[in-house]
């Protein structure tokens, strides 16, 4: 007499169904282990992966006429900022402080400085790590870098302090914006800048919780509605790193109306090569510094 009661098919509790539930157990805890290794490596390794110090590029010019001043500045935890300070053949000319990106050693621009900024005084200040600066870079310590920057300006008796602009580009935009929201300046200039870079993380890694992962977030979004001083952003249409869609949720976030500006066919790293970066940068300082 057969067993009463229900009987479940005999492929789902034979053996070769006991072993493939195995093997897609085992499929999913070895692929679930490879995803927690991935995002606890991008946890750790995110410095890495956002600063990219460079050395000094070599002994940095000023440009015919102007004069070149090399610059230390004490910071934070013991650290030192290097850097150069190129002046124009003027009495206490305005100035430009400039942020740049991740992988710049800025005071390679030196000799470039009136062609894009006219005559105005520029402070090329290497991030902490960078060129000949000390330390190691993170957020709360460029921002605090960058306020102590443009006090030291603001100190100088020979420049003209209450003319003052602040300039970021890509990472650097992170860094004038919040500068800027410190340190109010007469103008701002971004160019290639984001709305975060948490945001722009979340389209490289849509597929990692980097909200919970990313320790330097740099959310200028959540500082431009409050700043009122005139902003110039100027972005690639063709930038494939920080999508312009990043730059206009900025520009459209600042407190005052912005001057935007966006160069067909440029991408991130060759933008300062179209005719209209420097025309679009030098007009707007003639406008407002």
């Amino acid at each position: 007499m057969r067993p009463r009661g229900r009987h479940l098919p005999h492929g789902l509790v034979g053996p070769a169904a006991l072993r493939r539930l195995n093997a897609a157990g085992s499929f999913l805890v070895v692929a679930a282990a490879a995803y927690l290794g991935v995002a606890v490596l991008v946890w750790a390794l995110q410095e890495r992966l956002l600063f990219y110090p460079r050395p000094l590029h070599g002994h940095a010019r000023a440009p015919a006429g102007w004069s070149l001043e090399q610059v230390t500045i004490d910071a934070e935890g013991g650290v030192r900022l290097a850097g150069v300070l190129v002046k124009p053949p003027a009495e206490r000319p305005p100035v430009v402080v400039y942020f740049g990106g991740n992988a710049e050693e800025v005071t390679a621009y030196a000799h470039d400085a009136d062609a894009l900024y006219g005559p105005r005084a520029v402070l090329l200040l290497n991030f902490r790590g960078y060129g000949g600066s000390t330390g190691s870079p993170g957020e709360r310590e460029l921002v605090a870098d960058g306020v102590r920057a443009v006090d030291w300006v603001r100190a100088r008796s020979d420049l003209d302090g209450t003319r003052l602009a602040v300039h970021g580009r890509s990472l650097g935009t992170g860094v004038a914006v919040q500068v800027a929201a410190q340190r109010p300046p007469r103008c701002v200039v971004l160019t290639s800048p984001f709305d975060s870079a948490l945001a722009v993380a979340k389209g490289v890694y849509p597929w990692l919780p980097v909200r919970w992962l990313m320790r330097h977030p740099f959310d200028s979004l959540a500082h431009a509605p409050r700043l009122a001083m005139p902003v110039l952003v100027v972005y690639g249409e063709a930038d494939t790193l920080i999508a312009p869609a990043h730059s206009q949720r900025l520009a459209a976030a600042w407190g005052t109306p912005p001057t935007v500006v966006g160069l067909g066919g440029m991408g991130h790293n060759d933008l300062d090569i179209h005719p209209g970066y420097a025309r679009a940068v030098r007009g707007f300082l003639d406008a407002h510094l």
